[in-house]
């Protein structure tokens, strides 16, 4: 069953986002708590949104989004942050059933796209996501801002 996260959802969600971060071997980068997830996605204007995939009444699956805005299209999207089902019940289509919500959600709205990054190394992915229709943008690569760099840029405006 795929629905939207609820509040008691929060600590599975965070769960399956340290899984996800051990699988892309970032695991020590994640600083994020159950209260930052449940104070961005349940707050009075939430910017972030979530959808869980639920097997035998247990969250085994999430999709972590947020809207984006394509100034060709003149319309907004979705842009999904992550994407993970747990390892022992891929294959069921639960991780096709969250992308295929999400395409529901913007044929509904009337959003241009849904949009997400994929590792490279991620072969696995990559072959799930062209299954699907999916295609790479490999004409434009990712820019980061973050840590010293993000604030050296902000004290630097006048």
């Amino acid at each position: 069953m795929i629905r939207p996260a609820a509040p008691g959802d929060v600590p599975a969600i965070h769960q399956l986002i340290r899984e996800l971060a051990d699988y892309e071997r970032s695991l020590a980068e994640v600083t994020a708590t159950e209260q930052d997830l449940r104070d961005s996605l349940f707050c009075a204007e939430p910017a972030l949104f979530a959808h869980v995939a639920e097997y035998q009444g247990s969250v085994v699956g999430f999709a972590l989004w947020f809207l984006n805005y394509s100034t060709w299209l003149g319309k907004h999207g979705i842009y999904l942050e992550d994407l993970y089902v747990s390892p022992l019940l891929r294959g069921r289509g639960l991780g096709k059933a969250l992308l295929a919500e999400l395409a529901a959600i913007c044929v509904q709205r009337g959003y241009g796209r849904l949009e997400w990054w994929v590792l490279d190394w991620n072969a696995p992915a990559i072959g799930f996501y062209r299954s699907i229709g999916a295609v790479g943008m490999d004409e434009w690569t990712v820019q980061r801002l973050t840590g010293p760099a993000l604030a050296e840029l902000a004290a630097s405006r006048s």
